[in-house]
């Protein structure tokens, strides 16, 4: 997988087409990622230790990595990305529309957390 952890993603495909932002985690073995601000859902929850009031929680679930484009930083339009050796020898991401070297290449992070955004849309009355 190409994409990895803090890349400016744009969807391309779903119900959260043309929304951007920032890919919070990865998971290779699924093809997935998770984006932030994308594929929010809401839970309904009961009270609980964790969580006193229960409510609606909203839960960033994740998205196919084919639904996404990174946005190359040097243009901020969407691009694929490619491969090609450093003056090292070191392997370097690069971007195909304008053939910038990304200074990223840090391995991909196998995560399987969800990541959980609190929010209560109970007014509280008194």
């Amino acid at each position: 997988m190409k994409i990895i952890k803090k890349d400016k993603v744009l969807v391309i495909a779903g119900r959260d087409k043309g929304k951007t932002g920032e890919v919070l985690a990865v998971m290779p073995s699924k093809s997935q990622l998770i984006v932030e601000g994308v594929n929010i859902a809401k839970r309904h929850t009961k009270p609980s230790q964790n969580q006193p009031k229960g409510g609606i929680v909203e839960i960033t679930k994740p998205i196919s990595a084919s639904k996404v484009m990174v946005i190359d930083p040097t243009t901020g339009k969407p691009a694929r990305i490619g491969y090609k050796l450093g003056a090292k020898g070191k392997k370097e991401r690069i971007f195909k529309v304008s053939k910038f070297a990304n200074p990223k290449t840090k391995k991909a992070v196998t995560t399987d957390k969800k990541i959980k955004t609190v929010t209560n849309s109970k007014s509280e009355k008194k």
